[in-house]
């Protein structure tokens, strides 16, 4: 059943991510995080809806992504830790996760560079009439970047198999939209290029899924690329596992709702109880084996320095 899907995939993104928080300060954790939690569904219920051949581009905020389209996970905590078994080789850490056979391209610490790569490859799939559809995420601060203005164009004139999913969770670091932008609405910016934009619940995780297979068909049908604003809410401060509410950018008042209306919280009380605890039974052994394996394994060794420098020919 979709709603098990969900569960098992929310249910692992959400405490793969609170046990990284658990080890942070310990300093086993190499590289700066930027956790996804309070904003997992926009991933999954995107993904869910992909096939196995779409790819995905994401940002520095990609641990949800990586393992909503099915990223090793084993890989992943390896790579936090900056072993040499990690999905980048303990090079990138945890904003630059990757795993070509999952359809997982990249992400990226700059703000909106993924969009133009992104663009790149949705042209070289039609290119090669490949049936595959590519789909970018990015968050709000990115929408003020002229790679961003500069994509939408160029895809909508050359009508690319490519769906923009903005997760607008309203903050660019510590900056309000409305700090930054006349309206909070990022669709009217989007609706100037000719795109067909829709906004969603990033919460409903649901009619997410559906209003993506929805578009995926219609842009693998040649119906050029779309646009999704998601509206969600990080939990944790921008970098690193605390809440920052004493900060003053923001109040846990404005936050309550998105709290109250926790996907995971609500699906879990939709399931059956044998088979939530089977889930999460599953899914807690996964962890522990992937954070074993991560302390466990090596180091790059200095000459590793020198390896994916050049290409040869």
């Amino acid at each position: 059943m979709l709603s098990e899907q969900f569960y098992e995939t929310l249910f692992l993104i959400r405490r793969v991510e609170e046990e990284a928080a658990r080890i942070y300060p310990t300093d086993k954790i190499r590289s700066p995080m930027h956790l996804s939690i309070g904003q997992e569904s926009v991933s999954v219920g995107v993904c869910a809806a992909l096939r196995a051949e779409d790819v995905v581009f994401g940002t520095y905020r990609c641990h949800a992504l990586y393992l909503a389209k099915g990223g090793d996970l084993k890989k992943m905590v390896a790579e936090l830790y900056g072993k040499y078994s990690g999905c980048a080789k303990g090079k990138g850490g945890s904003m630059h996760l990757i795993d070509p056979a999952a359809g997982v391209l990249g992400s990226s610490a700059i703000v909106g560079t993924t969009i133009p790569q992104a663009v790149g490859y949705a042209l070289a799939l039609k290119y090669q009439r490949k049936p595959a559809i590519v789909a970018c995420f990015f968050g709000d601060g990115a929408v003020e970047e002229g790679a961003f203005h500069e994509s939408l164009n160029f895809a909508v004139l050359k009508k690319l198999p490519i769906l923009f999913v903005c997760e607008n969770n309203f903050y660019a670091i510590h900056s309000h939209i409305l700090t930054r932008q006349p309206t909070a609405n990022v669709i009217d910016r989007a609706k100037a290029y000719g795109i067909p934009v829709a906004q969603h619940d990033g919460n409903d995780i649901a009619g997410l899924h559906t209003a993506t297979k929805s578009a995926a068909d219609a842009i693998r049908n040649g119906g050029g690329p779309q646009f999704f604003e998601c509206l969600t809410y990080r939990w944790r401060e921008h970098v690193g596992i605390a809440e920052d509410y004493h900060t003053g950018y923001r109040t846990r008042e404005e936050a309550q709702p998105w709290h109250d209306n926790d996907p995971v919280a609500k699906l879990a009380a939709q399931l059956d109880a044998q088979q939530r605890q089977a889930i999460e039974a599953r899914v807690e052994e996964r962890i522990r084996e992937s954070f074993a394996y991560a302390e466990a394994e090596p180091f790059p060794e200095v000459s590793a320095l020198y390896e994916d420098v050049l290409k040869e020919s």
